[in-house]
């Protein structure tokens, strides 16, 4: 019994010792218990080495986690088990998340940077004032080909993927508001129809694409069409910008039907527990040097007006990336269809996908 009892002080004094190690450890670092955000984003979307300067500057520890969709998101901030002080949903999630209350108001006077911001990507109808919410990233879908496999073939239509010599060319990026919202455009409805006839027409005309698609598949769509195991992806544009980096033989067209044009903002969740250190990190975001070192890394287009005199122009001048405002009057936010037709958008999705190898 006495040798338990001394097993038992031994464990209790090592565990003691590791508990006040670890407190002057993060002590010394300058990250003192509440002096810690966790922010929730994107996979590959943020310059890992801003993190650190952001740490640097201000002595607060980032925990970094990442979602891949909005709806692992969302449901992980209901849940509240983790309290996350920054995330970057997408518009039409925001949207619901303000109906839900899953979001705390912003502080603007705490946001000096927010000037930055280009004023046509403010106030917009998800977010009126942007209450809740500030730019982070915006881009459009698109087709990427490759020039080099395709010869002087154009994808100006939608309908072009629909063509009999392009079998098993195709990749398409796994999103059921993307590729339903592609086939709704190419009937010439919108990607926010809520016409179950329209959405099942939508449906029945991919599944008539089976034929010319090869794979649909996540983030690994990127390296598919850089390494040329395919010639044509139905992809996001700033996944676009990165892999034409990569393969000079790849081009990006918006279609003349028209697409989405999307925004991912960053917001303050319900689960906050620092909501100082989340005011903080979001307005060194706006930083028009962070956000154009950030915007250099990730490749998305920034809606940072200062930042945009920081990069280089030939980025900038690039209308694929940077459309003018005649192309993005004719392009659709996502809107919040409420969750009956969410689910029934999905599952014809579903249906699609069954029918695909």
């Amino acid at each position: 019994m006495k040798k338990l009892v001394q097993t038992f002080a031994v464990i209790f004094i090592v565990s003691f010792a590791l508990m006040f190690w670890v407190q002057r450890l993060n002590a010394s670092e300058g990250y003192a218990g509440g002096n810690t955000i966790t922010v929730y984003n994107w996979g590959e979307y943020i310059d890992p080495d801003l993190i650190k300067q952001f740490e640097k500057e201000t002595g607060i520890k980032v925990i970094y986690e990442t979602f891949d969709s909005n709806e692992a998101m969302m449901v992980k901030i209901r849940q509240g088990g983790t309290s996350y002080d920054v995330a970057m949903p997408s518009e039409y999630a925001i949207q619901k998340m303000k109906e839900e209350g899953l979001l705390l108001k912003l502080d603007q006077s705490k946001l000096p940077n927010l000037k930055n911001i280009d004023e046509r990507f403010l106030n917009l109808p998800f977010d009126p004032d942007n209450e809740y919410s500030v730019p982070y990233f915006w881009g459009t879908v698109g087709i990427v080909y490759n020039k080099k496999m395709l010869g002087d073939r154009t994808f100006d239509s939608w309908n072009d993927l629909w063509a009999d010599d392009l079998k098993n060319q195709i990749l398409l990026v796994d999103g059921a508001r993307e590729v339903i919202g592609f086939g709704l455009n190419s009937l010439h409805y919108s990607l926010n129809d809520k016409n179950k006839v329209h959405l099942q027409e939508a449906k029945d005309k991919l599944v008539e694409l089976q034929p010319n698609i090869k794979a649909i598949v996540g983030d690994e769509i990127k390296m598919l069409l850089v390494n040329e195991e395919a010639p044509i992806g139905v992809i996001w544009s700033g996944d676009a910008a990165d892999i034409m980096w990569e393969n000079e033989n790849l081009d990006y067209v918006v279609p003349e039907e028209g697409s989405n044009l999307w925004f991912d903002n960053m917001v303050i969740p319900k689960t906050s527990k620092n909501i100082e250190g989340a005011h903080k990190f979001i307005n060194f975001m706006l930083d028009a040097e962070v956000a154009a070192q950030n915007a250099d890394y990730v490749g998305y287009s920034t809606p940072n007006k200062a930042a945009m005199s920081i990069l280089p122009e030939e980025t900038v001048s690039d209308e694929r990336f940077y459309p003018s405002p005649e192309l993005t009057d004719r392009l659709e936010v996502y809107e919040n269809l409420g969750q009956d037709m969410l689910s029934y958008y999905n599952d014809l999705y579903l249906e699609f996908k069954m029918h695909t190898k």
